[in-house]
């Protein structure tokens, strides 16, 4: 794919990327980690509202 910036606009672009604020090492994403967590939220927001269910009945 080809750009349409400029040679001199895509140099500034080139620079600003390479500053060291955007190279942040990130942890690999886990998916099944998130997953998890996501569903243990559900499992408890669906065990407090029989709870509370329970306590307004």
């Amino acid at each position: 794919m080809t750009s349409r910036l400029t040679p001199e606009d895509q140099l500034k672009v080139d620079s600003y990327l390479a500053a060291p604020q955007h190279q942040v090492e990130r942890k690999p994403f886990r998916p099944w980690r998130l997953l998890l967590i996501v569903l243990f939220i559900v499992v408890a927001l669906g065990v407090a509202s029989r709870l509370l269910s329970r306590l307004v009945t």
